[in-house]
């Protein structure tokens, strides 16, 4: 291979740059930062994408998140490939706090009675009878999709409003800083 390293990595080495990256969290968090602030379009259309994909990162969908951070991003005109990197808000790491709040939030919405244990794991329900399979995991669903659905409104309105004015004021540095060296 042309970019291979010449001595390879161990295993836990390789776990490790997953886990943690090698040039730091904050040099990944600037990296991030430049990439969507240099992403094409308006400021607009950039904020909404990146706050499609962190809103609907609360909802129990695991699956579906690029896709329905898609339709947001489309219904209000948003940044695809913003929308796309927004929903990095829902990681592993992020999953059991946001299912804690939104869970919280279900509960205080429908009532504690509603709320269910979280059911054991069961092949048989799982894959037989589907109406069994929607019996067990219905109660636990439920209150995260209820409660995610407010919490999802405020995250997408803190991303979009904190986002934008980011990204104008990036944008207007960017373009001070072309027209000065253009000047020169």
């Amino acid at each position: 291979m042309l970019f291979r390293r010449r001595h390879q990595l161990p295993w836990w080495k390789k776990l490790l740059g997953w886990l943690w990256p090698r040039s730091g969290l904050k040099r990944a968090g600037q990296y991030l930062w430049h990439r969507i602030a240099r992403l094409p379009g308006t400021p607009h259309s950039i904020a909404a994408g990146v706050a499609s994909g962190a809103a609907v990162s609360f909802t129990p969908f695991l699956g579906l998140h690029f896709l329905m951070g898609f339709a947001v991003a489309w219904l209000v005109r948003g940044n695809l490939l913003a929308s796309a990197i927004g929903t990095a808000i829902g990681n592993p790491w992020t999953f059991p706090f946001i299912f804690a709040l939104t869970g919280q939030v279900g509960g205080l919405i429908l009532g504690d009675a509603v709320v269910a244990e979280i059911p054991a794991w069961n092949w048989d329900a799982l894959l037989g009878d589907p109406v069994t399979y929607l019996s067990a995991f219905l109660p636990v669903v439920f209150p995260l999709l209820v409660g995610g659905v407010p919490v999802a409104i405020v995250v997408w309105l803190l991303f979009y409003f904190s986002f934008k004015g980011l990204l104008t004021g990036y944008h207007a540095a960017r373009l001070n800083r072309r027209q000065a060296k253009k000047s020169r």
